[in-house]
């Protein structure tokens, strides 16, 4: 591990160097918005294509049925824009799994998907699952915690995809107040995320919401991908999507305004320290493999955290047969 401070600036210089330089950065990430993809226009676009709208979920029984009622009323029956409404509950101790297969979703238990690879519960391993077993062409990913939920995250999300043959993934980005106040949501992302994709990855670093659990690609994309577990999942797609497909591949989309589950502060410290433990290991400048820290907080157990990847599913042979 490059513990010296020169050798981390050197380490980031040459990083800069052989890819993207700050300046170059802005112009590099595409953005559209959720208004420019009526569903009218999608369906032009969607030229047979499949389409899985996908929500990893735990404990989300309060959240979940209106998504999914959403999303089947006016995407599925309303227009035949998208083809399966996907759950993969991981592990859910409440009526999630219940109440989202009562309102149409196809529901998966993330703990029988590719056990071989092992029974980790967390968002990167139930994203990773998730592939495996959708079936559309072009995934959607939303998170199951929303309560603002309109369709447009779903428009928002595909048409750059449909309309660009150009775009492989697109990441969705939104106003996000916190308590009421506009813009003062999203703190791991404006105090850990922000400050250091700008340092390591800087050709990033025009995305508004880096840790945005709305996303979408063409599935052929995600398979090429490892997947992070736990809280790093939605930075290392981004990290590495760029890296494989190339930053123009990757472009953001306005989907309005998000409105969650905000947690408390004491639990976004392990988060925090999940996004930099990923983006040191992407970086170089951590040891390889699996690597586990503990995060104390006073008067509290230490919490592990542990950086843990699933391998591109295009390399997993019970995928490539079901394929």
């Amino acid at each position: 591990m490059l513990t010296d401070p020169e050798l981390i600036v050197n380490a980031v210089g040459g990083r800069r160097k052989r890819g993207l330089a700050w300046q170059d950065a802005p112009r590099m990430i595409r953005s559209f918005s959720a208004d420019e993809f009526p569903v009218g226009r999608l369906l032009e676009a969607k030229r047979g294509r499949r389409i899985t709208v996908c929500l990893p979920a735990r404990d989300e029984e309060a959240t979940i049925g209106g998504i999914i009622s959403a999303v089947r009323a006016e995407l599925m029956e309303g227009a035949a824009l998208v083809d399966e409404l996907l759950v993969v509950d991981d592990g859910s101790r409440d009526a999630t799994a219940r109440l989202a297969a009562d309102a149409g979703a196809r529901v998966v238990a993330a703990a029988g998907v590719l056990p071989e690879y092992g029974a980790e519960a967390g968002k990167g391993q139930a994203m990773w699952r998730a592939v495996h077993v959708a079936t559309g062409d072009l995934i959607v990913f939303v998170d199951s915690d929303i309560r603002s939920f309109d369709t447009r995250f779903v428009r928002g999300l595909v048409g750059p995809l449909l309309h660009h043959d150009d775009v492989q993934f697109v990441k969705g980005f939104y106003d996000r107040p916190l308590d009421g106040r506009p813009g003062e949501g999203g703190r791991v992302t404006e105090l850990m995320a922000r400050p250091v994709i700008s340092l390591l990855f800087p050709h990033l670093a025009p995305l508004f919401q880096p840790l945005s659990g709305e996303c979408a690609a063409w599935r052929s994309v995600l398979e090429q991908i490892p997947f992070v577990g736990g809280y790093g999942v939605d930075l290392g797609l981004l990290i590495d999507v760029s890296a494989r497909f190339g930053p123009a591949a990757l472009v953001q989309s306005d989907l309005g305004v998000r409105v969650h589950r905000n947690r408390p502060l004491a639990e976004l410290s392990a988060q925090a320290l999940a996004i930099l433990q990923l983006a040191l290991s992407r970086a170089g400048l951590s040891e390889p493999g699996p690597w586990s820290a503990a995060l104390l907080r006073p008067g509290a157990e230490a919490v592990p955290v542990q950086l843990v990847e699933r391998p591109p599913l295009a390399e997993v042979p019970s995928h490539r047969k079901s394929a």
